[in-house]
């Protein structure tokens, strides 16, 4: 069983730090941004979004806007912001670009980086019916709050695995996504001591 990281530790790098290396398919992973886009308001939120039910990947999961970097895509923040636009008609030029966390692979065979951008509260937003079954916005300080964390057990793949999981509102935050925010609560403490 995995242990789970206490707040004071470097960044989970992956999905094999949580115990599931023998997933790892191994190989150069396939690099990917997501767009963590907080909204600019007096408690700021972050966009999330939960994915179509007919995806072939992650479907009906919870995630931040983003995809594969394309060859494009001069880097991972062009990547992330075109996939916002994509996603959830995110205007790139609404997206204050601030930085990037720490990396994160998964078990999936991606090299995910999050991009961090401050957005305008109250765009109009609209789903990606190929892709995007919703778009929600819970509050920054919730996901980064170590108390709304909870470790939980699931099968996946015939083995038990250890997950980390944020409820909020029925909505079901867990594994690369919930992990990346740990790593962001981890890098934000970081910067302010």
């Amino acid at each position: 069983m995995a242990r789970a990281p206490a707040d004071g530790e470097p960044p989970i790098p992956g999905d094999a730090a949580l115990g599931a290396a023998d997933l790892d398919p191994g190989g150069d992973p396939m690099p990917a941004a997501v767009l963590i886009a907080i909204t600019d308001r007096p408690e700021p939120g972050v966009l999330l979004t939960r994915r179509t039910d007919s995806l072939s990947r992650h479907a009906g999961q919870v995630a931040f806007p983003g995809g594969r970097i394309d060859a494009d895509d001069a880097d991972a923040v062009a990547a992330a912001l075109r996939e916002a636009e994509e996603e959830v008609a995110l205007p790139r030029h609404t997206a204050q670009v601030v930085g990037v966390a720490d990396p994160y692979r998964t078990i999936t065979g991606f090299q995910v980086t999050p991009v961090l951008a401050v957005v305008p509260p109250d765009l109009p937003l609209r789903p990606q019916p190929g892709e995007v079954a919703a778009i929600f916005e819970p509050p920054l300080a919730f996901l980064l709050d170590p108390a709304s964390r909870e470790w939980r057990d699931m099968d996946w793949r015939g083995r038990t695995r250890r997950v980390m999981e944020i409820n909020w509102q029925g909505h079901r935050i867990w594994g690369a996504t919930a992990a990346m925010l740990v790593n962001l609560s981890r890098q934000l403490d970081r910067w302010q001591h």
